[in-house]
């Protein structure tokens, strides 16, 4: 007999983190733990304010809900939350949990072993210059050879010149650059924008302007010079006629899976398999998730095998993280087996 339960988390950032929603300190997420003959399962729901489809009055509700429920099985509580992605998210990763050999080892591979690391990008936060201008070399001096930089707070001319700096330094071969605006240009605008940061090089960008916007967002990936990547585009899209028509309308160059925000790694799959078709390139990026969730993200990133830097590098953010086998060594990101996990509520 399968019991569940639920349980709230506040993760503190070490430093203020700048977004163009705003400066995050704290981040919410909650955890779903089952137990059967002594044994037990673990999953982090990430759900993430002001971003997730799922971040309603109720939530909480639901999270009770699915643990009452959790005798359905896995199957049809997916079925049946399709509108809470990241609950989707915890009960794969607890279900997957609680079958394993430890709590914590989800999909075994070379990764887990310790034999194999995941390529991934150096994350820059926003801020005035001189933050962002010292994250840029900190990351450049731990071997990142991929640097993704939010943009879109601070002035736009402000934000070339710190590019236009790492370029007389390095070039695209060197370090490759990308940005994300999470939506910050204006569409009217935004094309000019995009040829101002083609011109340095810059591998691509994510989510120039605001979601929703969709024979906009059709026509910036039809005339950009600079590769566009959806985002934020994705969340919310729950069936599989509409992913499809997402794709065929926009014919974007890239998609960007974030798990806890488009239903775990049944959902990740399934704009997979569509991007696949379509020709469309796509990687996978954690959504700021305590070590438990980054883990289950990196686990299933692994089994994907796509060679291009991923974005698993938030696990270092916060100050009330969980000890984890995790470790990011020259911009990559690593499974020490001998290591312990430290997961105390």
């Amino acid at each position: 007999m399968i019991t569940a339960s639920y349980h709230k988390y506040i993760l503190n950032f070490k430093s203020p983190s700048g977004t163009s929603r705003g400066i995050l300190r704290t981040k919410e997420t909650w955890f779903i733990i089952l137990k059967k003959d002594g044994k037990i399962g673990v999953g982090e729901t990430g759900l993430f304010q002001g971003l997730s489809i799922d971040d309603v009055h109720d939530y909480e509700e639901k999270l009770k809900w699915a643990c009452k429920n959790i005798i359905l099985g896995l199957e049809k509580l997916l079925l049946k939350l399709v509108e809470f992605p990241s609950i989707q998210f915890g009960l794969e990763q607890a279900f997957l949990s609680l079958e394993s050999k430890t709590s914590f080892e989800l999909f075994p591979s070379e990764f887990t072993k310790g034999k194999q690391s995941i390529s991934i990008n150096g994350l820059v936060w926003m801020g005035n210059q001189q933050f962002m201008k010292n994250q840029i070399k900190e990351k450049i001096e731990n071997g990142f050879s991929c640097i993704k930089m939010k943009i879109g707070a601070i002035d736009f001319n402000t934000e070339i010149e710190l590019l236009k700096s790492i370029r007389k330094e390095f070039t695209k071969s060197e370090i490759e650059l990308r940005v994300d605006a999470n939506g910050a240009f204006e569409p009217k605008n935004a094309l000019e924008k995009l040829k101002i940061l083609s011109d340095l090089e810059i591998h691509s960008i994510e989510q120039p302007i605001r979601q929703g916007q969709i024979e906009e967002m059709a026509n910036l990936c039809s005339k950009t010079s600079l590769p566009i990547a959806l985002d934020e585009e994705l969340i919310g899209v729950f069936s599989q006629d509409k992913k499809q028509q997402l794709i065929e309308i926009i014919k974007p160059q890239y998609i960007i899976l974030k798990p806890s925000l488009i239903g775990g790694f049944s959902g990740s799959k399934k704009w997979i398999e569509i991007a696949n078709k379509q020709s469309v390139g796509w990687w996978v990026t954690s959504a700021l998730e305590s070590n438990v969730g980054l883990n289950a993200i990196a686990q299933f990133t692994h089994t994907l095998q796509n060679k291009m830097p991923q974005g698993l590098g938030t696990g270092s953010l916060f100050t009330n993280n969980f000890e984890s086998p995790l470790r990011v060594k020259n911009g990559t990101l690593h499974y020490h087996p001998t290591e312990k996990w430290n997961f105390n509520l």
